[in-house]
């Protein structure tokens, strides 16, 4: 982990110098994972059996069973609660809907929710727990669905592509579908969703009619990935068809010239070394390119625990 030090603000944190010297020590410092001196380094300091491992959670969230299941039984819990939310299509694919927990604030801010799951797992459904702090806020809570890449013959743009459409539909048809105001649309996305919902953030929305530039007023993107290069090294290749064009197109750190809305990059401080870094990384630079970024750490929260604190206004994210 990284030396206590490096975690004294955990809300805000001052990227200007420390956030350098926090990437400095992640890369320094040993991990439960160590590369064999005997062993070929596929990227930085990491060999094959590192790097798979500072890509997949399971190793660093040993209660990630019991996590996953809390929040499926919360998200049932909120159905009850809220009630069944709106379904819409965006589109004709057959995973092409959306959920929308609306609230009873008329002409109401839209809060739109990119899963994560490795790009092949996870639902709108299984998020549902996190709609009720938006509506008792006063926002509606949109929780995107899109098509697992298996089924994409392992393709990611075919994904983005997808969210892209559905936050065009959401802005064309948010006021008359369920009183939502098109001018306030903001984002959130957790783990490969926060990798999505960065693709969502340095879009060049001129490519569809009548779609604003700001087209998203503001984004959190939590535990993503920023940087499809070191991930296409990792075992993720082993279900994600990494071309060349795949890599440059959908690395959010090589776009960052369009972002055009404030960001909120969150990871915690149990995650893997990896995630951290990729956050910190992508922070930096969207600073460095004089975007509004803050940086939020969670001391003592694994990946899966960390999206969870979106669901409490008392929550680090929340």
């Amino acid at each position: 982990m990284p030396p206590k030090a490096a975690m004294e603000n955990i809300h805000k944190f001052n990227r200007s110098h420390s956030s350098l010297l926090l990437l400095a020590a992640l890369i320094a410092v040993s991990n439960p994972v160590v590369a064999e001196e005997t062993e070929p380094l596929v990227w930085m300091h990491y060999d094959q059996a590192a790097l798979d491992a500072a890509y997949d959670q399971a190793v660093y969230a040993p209660n990630l069973s019991q996590v996953l299941d809390r929040q499926k039984s919360n998200s049932k819990i909120t159905r009850k609660i809220l009630g069944e939310p709106d379904r819409f299509e965006y589109g004709t694919g057959k995973d092409e809907t959306l959920e929308v927990f609306k609230t009873q604030v008329t002409n109401a801010p839209i809060h739109v929710f990119v899963h994560g799951g490795t790009w092949r797992f996870g639902s709108a459904a299984e998020n549902s727990y996190l709609a009720e702090i938006f509506v008792n806020a006063g926002a509606h809570f949109v929780a995107l669905d899109f098509t697992p890449i298996q089924d994409f013959d392992s393709n990611l743009p075919p994904i983005v592509d997808q969210i892209r459409r559905a936050m065009v539909w959401i802005h064309r048809n948010a006021a008359k579908a369920f009183g939502g105001d098109p001018d306030k649309i903001y984002l959130s996305g957790f783990s490969s969703g926060g990798h999505l919902a960065g693709t969502l953030v340095t879009t060049d929305w001129s490519q569809y009619e009548g779609t604003p530039k700001d087209l998203i007023k503001g984004a959190l993107l939590c535990s993503g990935m920023y940087d499809l290069v070191p991930v296409s090294l990792s075992a993720r290749r082993e279900y994600v068809n990494f071309t060349e064009e795949t890599i440059s197109q959908l690395s959010p750190l090589s776009h960052i010239d369009k972002i055009s809305c404030p960001l909120i990059i969150a990871y915690g401080t149990f995650e893997t070394p990896e995630f951290q870094r990729q956050s910190i990384e992508f922070s930096t630079a969207v600073e460095t390119d004089g975007k509004p970024v803050s940086l939020i750490i969670g001391d003592g929260y694994n990946h899966f625990e960390m999206i969870e604190t979106l669901a409490s206004p008392y929550g680090i994210l929340g």
